[in-house]
């Protein structure tokens, strides 16, 4: 498939998305909506890819939701069904079941920042901001801020920014939890392809039985949780990424996963 609103690069096991609508800060239209809903299921089936970096063309990550295409006309119109089939993308996201890595390169704001919180990490650049400012626009966030960011920084944190709507920048996102690192801007994408290097060193299974692990343990009580957790460590040791991690370390040499 052909991209019009997302550059898609792929190198060694490492998958680069760039949101590709520069001149509206990469703010997200029905058009990008759907095309980032196809790129992840392909993603889920290509055992190629390892690791995924998302991130923005220009000078910012993105702004969130396309305020000018909400406001048109025929888009009030729009059903509800539609609406939310428009952001089905964002959970597709969280559970895809690879790493993935948010290079927030500038303004990250809305819908933006949702993407974000979907990612297992985020490095953000020195010129990054952060902001969900739909309350002061009469509405509130609508693909997940609200369930996911009380989850990372804490209910009263996340209050404070949906309750404001105010912009914080990198340094402050980083004190407060948001983001994983802040790195100068020069460097950010040489910093998130040094994770994606090593996390693709890791074995798939195993990142993916974390994954599941974590983000299906969130909704679980702590007893169920670490059942749980038994259950996938215990599919783990019947697989061959297993013995050759157990086989390299008695012979002293890097192990070579292959996900099987």
């Amino acid at each position: 498939m052909e991209y019009e609103t997302i550059i898609y690069h792929k190198d060694d096991g490492i998958v680069t998305v760039t949101l590709n609508r520069p001149e509206r800060l990469n703010a997200i239209n029905a058009k990008m909506s759907s095309e980032l809903e196809y790129l992840v299921d392909e993603l889920a089936d290509d055992d190629e890819v390892r690791v995924v970096i998302v991130t923005g063309a220009g000078r910012g990550f993105c702004a969130g939701a396309d305020i000018k295409e909400m406001a048109d006309a025929s888009a009030q119109q729009s059903s509800q069904r539609s609406r939310r089939r428009r952001y089905r993308f964002f959970n597709k996201l969280e559970d895809l079941w690879k790493p993935v890595i948010a290079a927030i390169n500038g303004p990250c704001n809305g819908g933006g920042l949702e993407i974000a919180l979907c990612c297992d990490f985020r490095i953000a650049s020195e010129l990054a901001s952060f902001g969900l400012g739909e309350v002061k626009l009469g509405i509130i966030p609508a693909a997940g801020a609200t369930a996911r960011l009380p989850r990372l920084i804490g209910p009263a944190r996340a209050k404070e920014f949906l309750y404001f709507g105010n912009v914080i920048d990198a340094r402050r996102a980083y004190e407060v939890g948001l983001v994983s690192k802040v790195v100068p801007a020069e460097e950010l994408m040489a910093e998130a392809t040094r994770w994606a290097s090593e996390l693709a060193e890791r074995p798939p299974l195993s990142l993916r039985m974390l994954k599941y692990c974590v983000n299906v343990g969130m909704q679980m009580d702590l007893l169920s949780a670490l059942d749980y957790e038994s259950k996938c460590a215990e599919i783990l040791r019947n697989t061959e990424d297993y013995k050759e991690g157990t086989r390299a370390f008695v012979e002293k040499r890097k192990p070579v996963f292959k996900g099987r």
